[in-house]
């Protein structure tokens, strides 16, 4: 075997054992604009990650979509092809405090929803927040000076092709600066 070779089958054997790194905890809670983000699904630990744990692009994007209303996207890519996903949307915030979420899946733009999606390159179960399954986000700071939101959430999602159970997320936890 070839120098070439040896440093190339190292290269691969560190990729792949970065692909089954173990999430041992949440972020803190922290409120300073740190770019974090975690839950529990129905027990689980999960954070954005990137494809073999590195860094990949837009795992964690928040964003404002008006001044008073933000988007926040997070996704592990770590077990590409297998990714699944976060999206928050908050509309009309008025400052730091509790907010419901979804009423209305059938209108997502002009609610409160959290999202969450299992894909395998197209989307394979998908669950939202809906008028049965809803939760909240608690804003404990929302800084439109700064472009930092930080809080928490929890939600009961709904799949919305029917026929796998519902999931349930807790200790949900973000600090983001926003674009």
């Amino acid at each position: 075997m070839t120098m070439k070779n040896i440093l190339l089958a190292c290269l691969a054997f560190v990729l792949f054992s970065a692909c089954n790194k173990k999430v041992d905890e949440l972020p803190p809670a922290t409120q300073t604009g740190a770019n974090t983000f975690g839950a529990k699904i129905d027990g689980n630990l999960w954070v954005p990650r990137g494809f073999a744990g590195l860094p990949a692009n837009d795992i964690l994007e928040a964003r404002f979509t008006s001044p008073t209303s933000i988007m926040i996207n997070a996704s592990d890519f770590s077990k590409s092809p297998n990714e699944t996903e976060f999206e928050i949307q908050l509309i009309n915030i008025t400052g730091p405090g509790t907010y419901q979420l979804n009423t209305d899946v059938t209108r997502p733009a002009f609610a409160n929803y959290a999202y969450y999606v299992k894909r395998n390159l197209t989307p394979k179960y998908e669950w939202i927040t809906s008028s049965t399954n809803t939760g909240t986000v608690t804003l404990t700071r929302f800084d439109n000076v700064n472009n930092i939101a930080s809080g928490t959430f929890q939600f009961s999602g709904q799949n919305i092709y029917g026929g796998v159970a519902n999931i349930s997320v807790t200790e949900g936890r973000f600090d983001v600066s926003l674009q």
